[in-house]
């Protein structure tokens, strides 16, 4: 895990991650290790994907099993929540 999970965070089901795509509303957020992440800034998930991965989702078995680097890649964005 990149980062420790603040319990003062606010918790989100996967219903309402998914619901932040990038196409059904302008956040594009995505779930990794407990973790919910804003990535949308980035200009790599600027269509609610990035490569093979779609936001909106928990992407910690894809990352962990495919992903050509480390989980660190999310400390540059910002924690908005905890998934669960």
């Amino acid at each position: 895990m990149s980062q420790a999970p603040d319990p003062t965070l606010p918790v989100y089901t996967k219903a309402q991650l998914a619901l932040r795509n990038g196409q059904d509303r302008d956040e594009i957020w995505v779930g990794y290790d407990g973790l919910i992440y804003d990535v949308t800034r980035s200009r790599l998930w600027k269509r609610g994907n990035h490569y093979e991965h779609w936001a909106g989702q928990d992407l910690t078995t894809e990352l962990h099993r495919d992903a050509p680097h480390t989980p660190n890649v999310f400390d540059k964005f910002a924690v908005i929540g905890r998934l669960v």
